[in-house]
């Protein structure tokens, strides 16, 4: 099963998931951002950023983020929407294939890796397991319902994530549209980061 043509997507319609406009679209990507267990990261790589409408969301919580697209058309629009922010780059990247070069303390797969056939999807586990710092987490996000063009349903995609990551799970969220999953190398929660003895309040 072929993938869509992003590509000929983004230059019929500068966002054609509505991520600028749909009330779902900010619900999944305020979500999304919840969800994360630190209050700001280091160094993050979103790869699959289409127009920048959730790397926006993400630079507010991190010192520097790199966001990258295979399109093209996509990755002009996000730097269109990110120009205003210095510490924030956008890359062509097509992923697994290419990959960044350094460590990351925060990688996030969202609404990308169902289009990945198996061996892309293990590669994709092995890049982001490689890629990340001592105590760095992978946040995936992805729709639930059947998608005509897509490989691999979410379920199986995080599945596959939980399985080939190596790292343990520590939150996430679940409904019936989509599921959002995190995994970090420490295994540290909320209230871990933070090491509130609720003895000395």
């Amino acid at each position: 099963m072929s993938s869509p043509d992003f590509e000929a997507l983004f230059n019929a319609d500068p966002d054609p998931w509505g991520y600028r406009t749909r009330w779902y679209e900010r619900r999944k990507r305020d979500l999304t951002v919840a969800a994360l267990t630190r209050a700001r990261y280091g160094r993050v790589f979103e790869p699959g950023c289409g127009n920048g409408e959730l790397s926006a969301a993400l630079a507010m919580r991190c010192d520097s983020l790199l966001a990258a697209d295979g399109s093209e058309r996509a990755v002009a629009l996000a730097r269109q929407r990110l120009a205003a922010l210095p510490h924030v780059e956008v890359q062509a990247l097509h992923i697994p294939e290419r990959w960044p070069e350094g460590r990351f303390d925060l990688v996030v797969v969202s609404e990308v890796a169902y289009y990945l056939g198996d061996a892309a999807l293990a590669r994709l586990c092995a890049r982001c397991a490689d890629s990340l710092t001592a105590d760095g987490c992978v946040i995936a996000c992805h729709w639930r319902p059947p998608i005509p063009d897509a490989v691999h349903s979410a379920d199986a995609v995080h599945s596959a994530l939980d399985e080939r990551l190596g790292l343990d799970w520590v939150g996430g969220w679940l409904d019936s549209d989509f599921r959002i999953d995190v995994w970090s190398r420490d295994g540290r929660s909320v209230g871990d980061h933070e090491a509130w003895d609720p003895a000395a309040a």
